[in-house]
Order: C-alpha cells, then sequence, then structure tokens
C-alpha cells in the first residue's frame, strides 16, 4: 500500500503504522519500525476494556457489577458514564446521565476486576489478552487508563482480534460496538463537544461525530481509540480493516489535521 508512506510527511521523529485486513487478519500494509514500541496513551483503554470483556465471560464479573461510585456498575465505567471525574476519583454526576470520559473510571474498573479475580490487573491482563495474542512487546507500565506500552506489530495482532474474535464470543465484541446509553452528550477530548458523544463499552464509536479524528470515508459504524501520545487504532467494519499508527509526538492540532487525511487516503486506496 502506497498510502501508508504519508506518515512520512508526518511533523515526528518517528512513526509506524499497519493496515489489517478482516477476516483473515492479514496485514495489507505496514510503514516505520513496527517493532518500535511507544507509549499508547489512552490506546491503552482498548486492551483494557477488551481485558474487561474477557473477565465478564470468564465470569470473574458481570456488566451489571457494582464498580466504581455509588449506583455505578462495570458497564458504567466501560462506557464512561459512571459520573466520575476526568483524573481525579470523584463523582461529578449520577451514573448514566451523562458521558464523562474518565481516566479514573478506567482506573477503578481495573482495581474492580483485580478485587474480583484475586489477581493483580496487570497479570491478568498479560495472561488473558497479552499472551494469547503473541503480543509479548506489549506492557502495562502504569495506569490501565493511559499506561501501556506497545509497537504497531502488537497492535496489528490485536487488530485482527478485534475484526474476527478468537478469545470472545463474537456477540460479546458485537454489544462491545454498540452504543450504550444512546443519546448521551459529552466531550471527545482535543475535538469538543460532540451531539451525541457515542460510545460501547470502552470502544469509541465515530457515529456521525464531527469534527473527529477518523476520516470523512470512515463509517457511523467505526470503532477505536485515539492517544495522547500521538497514537490511534481505528476499525471500521464496514470496510473490512483496521489501521494502526503510532508516533513520539503529542496529540496536536498537527493530528488533529494529518489523521483524517491519511485515514482517508488508506480507505481511498482500498476502495480503488
Amino acid at each position: 500500500m502506497e498510502s501508508v508512506r504519508v506518515v512520512d510527511q508526518w511533523p515526528v521523529d518517528n512513526a509506524a503504522t499497519a493496515v489489517v485486513r478482516a477476516g483473515d487478519g492479514a496485514v495489507l500494509g505496514q510503514h516505520g519500525d513496527v517493532r518500535m514500541p511507544f507509549p499508547l496513551a489512552s490506546v491503552t483503554k482498548l486492551l483494557t476494556a477488551y481485558t474487561a470483556l474477557i473477565a465478564i465471560e470468564e465470569g470473574v464479573v458481570e456488566l451489571d457489577t457494582p464498580a466504581g461510585p455509588e449506583g455505578s456498575t462495570v458497564r458504567h465505567l466501560l462506557a464512561h458514564t459512571s459520573g466520575l471525574a476526568f483524573s481525579e476519583h470523584k463523582a461529578m454526576a449520577a451514573p448514566g446521565t451523562r458521558r464523562l470520559y474518565s481516566n479514573s473510571g478506567f482506573e477503578q474498573l481495573a482495581d474492580s476486576l483485580a478485587v474480583h479475580s484475586g489477581i493483580d490487573f496487570a497479570e491478568y491482563q498479560a495472561e488473558a489478552l497479552f499472551g494469547p495474542l503473541g503480543m509479548a512487546a506489549t506492557r502495562l507500565d502504569g495506569s490501565p487508563a493511559a499506561g501501556a506500552v506497545s509497537t504497531a506489530a502488537d497492535l496489528a495482532s490485536f487488530a485482527a482480534e478485534l475484526q474476527r474474535p478468537k478469545l470472545l464470543d463474537p456477540a460479546t465484541l458485537a454489544e462491545a460496538t454498540t452504543v450504550v446509553f444512546p443519546g448521551l452528550n459529552g466531550v471527545l477530548p482535543g475535538f469538543g463537544y460532540q451531539k451525541p458523544n457515542d460510545w460501547g463499552l470502552g470502544l469509541e464509536i465515530r457515529a456521525h461525530k464531527s469534527p473527529h479524528w477518523t476520516g470523512t470515508r470512515s463509517s457511523p459504524r467505526t470503532f477505536g481509540h485515539f492517544g495522547q501520545s500521538g497514537t490511534f487504532l481505528w476499525v471500521d467494519p464496514d470496510a473490512g480493516v483496521a489501521c494502526v499508527a503510532l508516533t513520539d509526538r503529542a496529540f496536536g492540532p498537527w493530528a488533529a489535521e494529518a489523521w483524517p487525511r491519511f485515514t482517508d487516503a488508506v480507505l481511498a486506496e482500498l476502495a480503488g
């Protein structure tokens, strides 16, 4: 794929990208050092959410298991509707009433999984997710909201899993990529107030948000996450493809401009 070479034009020192086909998980194109580790920032939440879904299938918790502030559940924490503040462990709203993007919510989610499983969250994640997918270069170094480190090669394996799950029942992934608590408005960090601000179970759903970090060609069913460290992973079910991009420059206006153009170039090449 020629479109992946567009990352050479980005104002970053290092970038790595991979495009992964649904079905067989084949890497259709890649560019840069796909073995180079990068801090993921909030792309970490995709890994944490998927670990939580595995734990749910294993019977460690249920979506309606109480977790977080009073009245909140695992479902609320995954969907950023627990009412917790962005980084402080204090409630700002009643559960289920507002879409408040929350790092502290994902930290409390991981704490709850550790309590119910009796296993440290990072250890559980390594055994349940990273090991089975062969993500040997991926580790959780800090917060389960933003502390993972990984490579484009490892995330390509994860992107294949997100399109054809082997660790989850496909019905579980379908539920995770369906809007939870529909109609709630809220701020999408870096892109402002969105009406509505749709999310699934830990996975951001593109829907009709504008502006957005994916492209104009991206289908409304596109889901994924981006990170403030200059990283993203999206899956477009309608296009049958996923894309990973990792950089060593923090998110900013450069990314808000470059990422949608890159995504559109990738989707246009595939469609052509």
